[in-house]
């Protein structure tokens, strides 16, 4: 597994990140999205489908829908795992559906179900939060 290492002090460098990742994505990717509250998950997510789709489509975190659309080419799914706890409450919440070989889907808090997320995911690992630097571990 390659390891990409960056280091970076604000949300504006996240997001620059976030877009020369998106230019090397393709339709059935899944990405695992990890870090702290406050650490730029979200913002790294809004990056990421503004560099795909090409627009400032409005991203907010799903915590409390728990799956977000977006459409476009591909589209994609956006799923917060924050306030699960239980396997079976992603079952019912048809959260594996997010998945499929025609888009791309992020996971925030993937560590929350570790079994949610496909073999040869992506993951992305976010350390820092609030005014902290930031460091960004992508593992592919």
């Amino acid at each position: 597994m390659a390891s990409d290492v960056l280091d970076f002090l604000d949300q504006n460098a996240l997001g620059a990140a976030a877009v020369r990742l998106a230019a090397t994505l393709r339709a059935g990717d899944a990405l695992g999205l990890s870090g702290e509250l406050g650490a730029g998950k979200t913002t790294f997510v809004r990056a990421l489908v503004c560099a795909l789709h090409g627009s400032d489509v409005p991203v907010s975190s799903p915590t409390f829908v728990f799956r977000q659309r977006y459409d476009g080419t591909p589209p994609i799914e956006h799923l917060d795992l924050f306030r699960l706890d239980d396997p079976a409450d992603a079952v019912e919440l048809g959260l594996e559906e997010a998945f499929g070989p025609d888009r791309i889907t992020v996971v925030e808090w993937p560590e929350r179900l570790p079994d949610l997320l496909p073999p040869g995911a992506i993951r992305i690992r976010i350390d820092g939060a609030g005014d902290a630097p930031r460091r960004l571990v992508i593992d592919r």
